[in-house]
């Protein structure tokens, strides 16, 4: 079943995200060459603290494992799921940041792909494009649309400029828990898989790789790299489906979907 919320829970949802997002920002302005991931990860606490929501991801179980981050932080070739520690940003890096809160029983779930300083044009290309494969998503995200029509525009535009998709990690449904049903790939077939219903709730994120699709866990069971060694962006958003038109972004629209 996919849970269906009503306008109330929605506008709830709306806040959390809200909060998150404003999180994601005050962090990105905080990522500069030489600050270490785990201070970002503690800022990240400190700013939660203050906003009175706690962080969805700290504690967060799969059989023995816990995640022990207050947010997910990812490096260059790490893709997701990475932990806060000792190692130094630097000029060039692309950073992963993923965001999670619980806010008043409700998750805002948002992310983004911040550059350090200057970065080479093909890594300019490959968060544009996962930007722009995350908006195209968004626009396709109406009721009565298949949800394999905007998983398969994901990989289109992504495929379309050489690169590829995670096929391991997700999007996925979102509300009083962090992951709720259903799935939502970055591929997809057409014309498959169930129809959009108005009151879906659902984190939309691309995850697209500049080299191969193929992915590892380092030895730490979480963080996920490529295996290629090739950078890879994340961007995510969270959207609930309307009775009509288009999706709502419950959480922040960055300054390049904007553009």
């Amino acid at each position: 079943m996919i849970p269906i919320k009503s306008g109330k829970e929605i506008e709830k949802m709306r806040l959390a995200c809200r909060t998150a997002s404003e999180i994601l920002d005050r962090l990105s302005e905080l990522i500069r060459p030489g600050i270490s991931t785990k201070e970002v990860d503690q800022a990240a606490a400190d700013f939660m603290q203050e906003a009175g929501v706690r962080s969805a991801f700290l504690g967060y179980r799969i059989g023995h494992r816990v995640f022990p981050g207050n947010i997910c932080i990812s490096l260059n070739d790490e893709i997701v799921h990475g932990i806060g520690g000792a190692r130094r940003i630097q000029y060039g890096d692309i950073v992963k940041l993923d965001i999670g809160v619980v806010q008043d029983g409700w998750v805002g779930d948002t992310a983004s792909t911040v550059p350090v300083g200057m970065i080479d044009e093909r890594t300019e290309r490959l968060l544009r494009v996962t930007e722009s494969a995350l908006r195209r998503a968004i626009e396709l995200a109406s009721e009565g649309v298949r949800l394999g029509d905007v998983c398969a525009a994901i990989e289109e535009i992504a495929v379309s400029d050489g690169f590829s998709v995670v096929r391991e990690f997700v999007g996925h449904g979102v509300g009083r828990k962090l992951h709720e049903e259903p799935q939502v790939p970055n591929y997809g077939k057409p014309g498959q898989g169930p129809r959009l219903q108005a009151g879906m709730v659902l984190a939309i994120e691309p995850m697209v790789n500049m080299g191969g699709s193929a992915v590892r866990v380092l030895d730490d069971r979480w963080t996920a790299v490529t295996v290629d060694g090739s950078l890879s962006a994340h961007f995510e958003h969270t959207i609930a489906i309307q009775p009509s038109g288009p999706a709502i972004v419950l959480s922040r629209v960055s300054k390049r979907m904007e553009a």
